[in-house]
């Protein structure tokens, strides 16, 4: 699927930049500051927080910048992942060191701890039809969380742009059929979705800011969770 260099918002002032600018835009974003300060203001204790980049493992335009706290749990992430990206049909899910199925990381381990000397987590949901994640730590601070939950939206990937493999303009909808037998796109517009012939793998799939679009039986919503 042809797609345009991919961008992102971000969650505390809408500012619109690349994937590669969301990083520094985060660390001097001046509404997220405020909230910062804010924040720091209120009664509570101070915990490490992480900034974590999230990305699909083969389709780098789906991405998300969150901030975790130190003392919730890799289940916490992974209760996340599954709500805003990849929850279908209640799959086996893990977390690992490094690439693959490696050196396998419990759910009930801290942040803090996973990430005490560095390094990259891959996570992996659904051991069929598999969906793979990486998660990068990027910037750490010392501060009172922002919410209460575990984890904070900060930025994600604006959803990818496609076309109508039949006129060309921006599409709505996935064909199964066009994409595993006629090894097409397989993208619709609305008016071509309700005229498609294929029906052999269903009606076409709505499409939805999420890398598990087309797989399994996900249909979304890919809306985040808090």
């Amino acid at each position: 699927m042809a797609r345009k260099q991919s961008k992102g918002t971000c969650a505390y002032c809408g500012k619109e930049l690349s994937k590669a600018g969301m990083t520094k835009h985060l660390a001097t974003c001046p509404q997220r500051r405020e909230a910062i300060a804010a924040a720091e203001g209120k009664k509570g204790n101070s915990e490490p927080l992480y900034h974590l980049r999230i990305q699909d493992a083969y389709r780098n335009d789906f991405w998300l910048d969150l901030e975790m706290r130190g003392s919730k749990t890799l289940q916490d992430l992974d209760n996340y992942l599954r709500a805003i990206w990849l929850e279908c049909c209640g799959h086996m899910s893990q977390f690992s060191l490094g690439g693959g199925f490696a050196r396998e990381v419990g759910k009930r381990r801290k942040l803090s701890d996973v990430f005490q000397h560095g390094g990259e987590l891959t996570h992996i949901y659904d051991f069929g039809t598999s969906s793979e994640t990486i998660v990068k730590c990027v910037d750490l601070r010392e501060g009172k969380p922002l919410t209460p939950k575990p984890i904070a939206l900060m930025a994600r990937n604006n959803p990818p742009e496609y076309a109508c493999i039949e006129c060309g303009i921006p599409a709505t909808h996935l064909c199964m059929e066009c994409v595993y037998e006629d090894q097409t796109e397989g993208t619709l517009c609305d008016e071509h979705t309700e005229s498609h012939p294929h029906q052999n793998y269903g009606d076409p799939l709505p499409l939805v800011n999420s890398p598990r679009t087309g797989m399994c039986g996900y249909d979304g919503p890919a809306e985040p969770p808090y």
